[in-house]
C-alpha cells in the first residue's frame, strides 16, 4: 500500500477503533472514497467489537474476576495492537482472528 493511501485513510481508520459509535462514523467518512487503508481497519475494528459482545455474553456467566479480568486485558491487548497499528500507519492484522476478519466482512 502507497504512502498516499494510508495519509488518505489515516483518520478514518483510527476513528473506527473507538467505541461502536466510532465505528459508524468511520462506515459514513469511508461510504464516498473507498479507502482500502480505511477498510482494512474498519474491518478489524468491527471483528474486534463483535468478538467483544460475544464473549462478554459468555464471561457475563462465571462470577469470577480472574476470567473477567484476563478477557478484559486480552481484549485491550489486541484493541491497542489495532489502534497502535492504524495510528502508525501500518497494515497488520490483529494476532489470531484478524485475518479471519477480513475474510468475514470482505464487504465492508
Amino acid at each position: 500500500m502507497d504512502f498516499k493511501t494510508i495519509s488518505a485513510g489515516k483518520q478514518t481508520a483510527i476513528i473506527s477503533y473507538i467505541t461502536i459509535i466510532g465505528f459508524v462514523i468511520a462506515i459514513s467518512m469511508n461510504a464516498d472514497k473507498k479507502n482500502e487503508f480505511a477498510r482494512f481497519h474498519i474491518r478489524q475494528a468491527l471483528g474486534l467489537g463483535i468478538l467483544f459482545f460475544m464473549i462478554s455474553l459468555f464471561i457475563g456467566y462465571f462470577d469470577s474476576w480472574m476470567i473477567s479480568g484476563s478477557f478484559y486485558v486480552f481484549f485491550i491487548v489486541l484493541w491497542v495492537f489495532g489502534l497502535t497499528n492504524a495510528i502508525q500507519g501500518e497494515h497488520k492484522p490483529i494476532p489470531l482472528l484478524g485475518d479471519y476478519f477480513q475474510d468475514w466482512f470482505k464487504n465492508i
